[in-house]
């Protein structure tokens, strides 16, 4: 592993790219330009955490709009559901920042081909 262009180990910057989900995936894809290593995963930090900070926010939206309506059972579900996929994200982004500091290039099905588009 090398040194990137903004002076950090790429297994460094790597597992950087997941420590605040989309948000270091965005700073890093635009502050990397020589590591194509870094900039995969912060892409790949952008696309999957950013496509779950979007879906946390349609959750809630229809969850409340469910409760509005009294369709509060739905409501229970799609809660239960969130903290599955919440407990399910935690155990993703602590496997991606692992890997990425070990220096393996983790492809997650789906988000690695839309995070290479991303580069």
């Amino acid at each position: 592993m090398g040194e990137t262009s903004i002076g950090l180990d790429e297994n460094i910057a790597g597992a950087l790219a997941y420590l605040l989900g989309f948000v270091t995936g965005v700073i890093l894809l635009f502050m990397e330009k020589d590591s194509q290593f870094v900039r995969y995963h912060a892409a790949q930090s952008t696309v999957i955490f950013g496509g779950l900070f979007v879906l946390a926010i349609l959750f809630s939206v229809i969850s409340t709009v469910l409760g509005l309506v009294g369709l509060g059972i739905i409501t229970l579900v799609l809660w239960l559901v969130g903290i599955v996929v919440w407990l399910l994200a935690l155990a993703l982004w602590l496997y991606l920042m692992f890997t990425a500091y070990k220096g393996n290039k983790t492809r997650i099905p789906v988000a690695a081909g839309l995070a290479e588009k991303l580069l």
